[in-house]
């Protein structure tokens, strides 16, 4: 016949340890339970921690996707751009050319007209550039002596 215990904790099993062995199976269990929760938390903690790295990724991949694109088209653009300037360009140089022959040949009769007109009074100036040079040549020598 068993006698009766007063315990702290209650318990429906019955153990031949007695009732220390009984609480001590409880609160393993107990423990347990939390441990599996807590990991519970911990995998959902991580697997929402992964879905945001693969949220990151997504995104890095389609803005690397969206810059590639972008760049590609600009320099399909800078393409057709240099291949449409570049016969304008032609164009203008050759225009550039035959505006400078037609200068030169309006000039070149102008250039000698002027110095036909000039060369006398500039072959007057060293003349009178050279006799000043002269006296003040001799004027230094006559200091000198």
């Amino acid at each position: 016949m068993r006698v009766p215990q007063e315990s702290t904790i209650q318990s429906n099993f019955s153990c031949s340890t007695g009732l220390l062995h009984s609480a001590a199976m409880k609160f393993s269990l107990i423990a347990t339970i939390v441990l599996l929760g807590l990991a519970q938390g911990s995998f959902a903690q991580d697997a929402a921690d992964l879905e945001k790295l693969g949220q990151y990724f997504e995104d890095m991949k389609n803005k690397l996707v969206q810059d590639m694109t972008e760049l590609i088209r600009n320099q399909d653009l800078a393409n057709q751009a240099q291949s449409q300037i570049q016969p304008i360009v032609a164009q203008i140089q050759e225009q550039l050319k035959t505006v400078a022959t037609n200068v030169e040949e309006q000039i070149k009769p102008l250039t000698a007209n002027m110095q036909a007109q000039l060369k006398p009074q500039i072959d007057s100036f060293q003349k009178q550039m050279e006799a000043i040079f002269q006296k003040l040549t001799e004027q230094t020598m006559a200091l000198g002596n």
